[in-house]
Order: structure tokens, then C-alpha cells, then sequence
């Protein structure tokens, strides 16, 4: 077979139709993971996929590369799950319910996918797929800090440490539900981790001298920058 040549237009062809097959495979990877679970097989993947396990492998590198085009797709979920914190709206509280609502929503509904990628964290040699989708999350919270410390006159650089802070503690709290879920509701662990959100954030206010009523509408922040 002739490889394409760059500026043939086949060579752009050629790319579009791997993203393409690559995009149907991980479609492929997430049901399959649905429903056989954190510990799912490439061969349960390339069954869902309809194809042999061979043509799986020739769209990746490897297994690495397989779970971390699943990581992109799960971090461009949670962050579409995420959108009214990209572009805030309304009193803290709203805004912060909102975001752990839309966190334990998705963690609720996509439990497998989540395990998946824990499992992968833990046995993974570098940091891990988890630990990659919280880290895109953290870092665009700290955009919507940022802009608030600044409305506030106040030091942007704690921004990332709040940012990091929150994420790992609705994460990690939301995370030991998923495995004993009937122990609290959903609405009950949202509501805890809304109220703990907000002093976490309120005790940084206070410190600098600032206080806010959680109730009362902030001024609109801006878009968050992809």
C-alpha cells in the first residue's frame, strides 16, 4: 500500500478517518466497561466494538494509549457535566451546589468508568488516568478562583492550592460513596460536601478580612478559557 504524502490531501483523509475509528473504539471501550465492570478486557472491548481484538490495537499504540484516549473522553464529559462553574452564575452557594451536583451526578451515573480509571491509576507507572482528569478539573477551577480573588483585591496565588483543595475533597468523598452508596443519599453526601466547600472557601474570605454572604449573587465571572 502507498503512504500518503503530506499535501496530497490523503494524508488529512487518512488522519481524519483514524481519529474517526479511534473516537468509534473508545465509544466501543465505554460501553464495555458499562457493563462488564473496572476490570473489562480488551477482547470484551473489540466484541463491543464488533471488530477482532488485532483491529483494536491497530487504531492504538498500546493498552496505554487505549486507556488514556478513555481518560480524554471521561475528562471531556465531567467537563461539559461542569459547564455552569466555567461560566458562573448567581450566589456562591448556587454556584457551589450546582458544581458538587453536577460532580456526584456523573460519578453516580458512570461508576464502572470511574473505577476503570482508579484501577488504571493504581496500577499504572506514571500518575495515572484519575489523577490526569482531576488535574484538568482543578485547573480550570483556579480560572474561576482567580477571577474572584481578584474582584476581591486579594492574593491570586492561593488559587491553585483552593482549587486542588476542593477538587480532592469532593472527589475523594464522593469516591468512598460510590462504594457504600446505600449508606447516605445523594442529596445528603451534595449537600454535606456543599456546606464544606463553602467554609473551606469563606475561612480563605475571613482571613483576608472579607465576608460574603453565601445567599446573595456574585458578580458574573467569565468564561473559562478552554
Amino acid at each position: 500500500m502507498t503512504s500518503p504524502r503530506p499535501g496530497d490531501g490523503r494524508a488529512a483523509r487518512w488522519a481524519g478517518q483514524r481519529e474517526r475509528r479511534r473516537s468509534e473504539f473508545v465509544d466501543a471501550a465505554l460501553r464495555a466497561i458499562a457493563e462488564h465492570g473496572p476490570l473489562v478486557s480488551a477482547a470484551h472491548i473489540a466484541d463491543t466494538a464488533g471488530v477482532a481484538r488485532p483491529q483494536l490495537y491497530r487504531q492504538f499504540d498500546d493498552a496505554a494509549d487505549l486507556t488514556r484516549a478513555i481518560a480524554d473522553r471521561a475528562t471531556e464529559q465531567i467537563i461539559v457535566s461542569l459547564r455552569p462553574v466555567w461560566e458562573p452564575r448567581g450566589s456562591a452557594m448556587q454556584m457551589i451546589s450546582a458544581a458538587v451536583d453536577a460532580h456526584t451526578g456523573w460519578l453516580a451515573e458512570h461508576g464502572n468508568l470511574y473505577r476503570y480509571l482508579t484501577l488504571h491509576s493504581q496500577i499504572g507507572r506514571r500518575e495515572g488516568a484519575i489523577a490526569d482528569v482531576k488535574t484538568v478539573i482543578a485547573r480550570r477551577l483556579t480560572q474561576v478562583f482567580e477571577y474572584y480573588l481578584t474582584t476581591f483585591r486579594l492574593d491570586t496565588r492561593i488559587a491553585p492550592v483552593l482549587s486542588f483543595g476542593v477538587v480532592g475533597l469532593v472527589d475523594s468523598c464522593a469516591a468512598q460513596w460510590l462504594e457504600a452508596p446505600h449508606a447516605l443519599t445523594k442529596a445528603r453526601l451534595a449537600g454535606m460536601l456543599t456546606r464544606w466547600v463553602w467554609h473551606l472557601l469563606d475561612d480563605t474570605l475571613r482571613a483576608a478580612g472579607i465576608e460574603v454572604d453565601p445567599d446573595l449573587p456574585l458578580p458574573p465571572g467569565g468564561p473559562v478559557h478552554q
